[in-house]
């Protein structure tokens, strides 16, 4: 099942829409990528567990 992880579920003051999606390892890192050079937060193991947490099972899309 893909995963999905939306900036617009974490805590931000900024506003950020990115959603990214694909096998959960791959979210995760992309995500923890985003993190750290957009918000600036710090790409630590404990980060990228958090943004695990939050993961979302991708919804099937018409034809998909």
């Amino acid at each position: 099942m893909r995963k999905v992880a939306d900036c617009r579920d974490m805590p931000s003051e900024s506003g950020c829409t990115l959603t990214i999606s694909g096998e959960e390892d791959e979210v995760v890192r992309a995500a923890a990528e985003h993190a750290a050079s957009v918000h600036r937060h710090d790409d630590t193991p404990e980060l990228r567990e958090e943004i695990r947490t939050h993961l979302k099972d991708e919804r099937a899309t018409v034809g998909g």
